[in-house]
């Protein structure tokens, strides 16, 4: 169902269910982070270095096992990136210059 005062070329595609590889990614990275933390807080390692070494846990593993999702993120940037869709607006602003 069009949105009422819309163009069709704004209109955005219906929701395919699919859930978008950058908030996968990032999800994945936060859990990782967040379990790592959680862990050297509880053996007593200070906030801040916990901190630290959480952080670069949670890039090695990401880097390590999450090469597939990561890769996904990238075509994604990507597509969305070979997609060039002016609307009226900025074809009026290319003439002007």
């Amino acid at each position: 169902m069009p949105i009422l005062g819309a163009h069709a070329e704004l209109q955005r595609a219906a929701y395919t269910g699919r859930v978008k590889p950058w908030v996968l990614y990032s999800l994945v990275r936060v859990g990782v982070f967040a379990i790592a933390l959680a862990v050297l807080l509880i053996v007593g390692v200070p906030w801040w270095l916990a901190a630290i070494v959480a952080a670069v846990i949670g890039l090695c593993v990401a880097y390590i096992f999450f090469g597939k999702l990561r890769d996904a993120v990238a075509l994604d940037i990507a597509d969305r990136r070979s997609r060039t869709t002016k609307d009226a607006d900025q074809i009026a602003e290319d003439a002007e210059l």
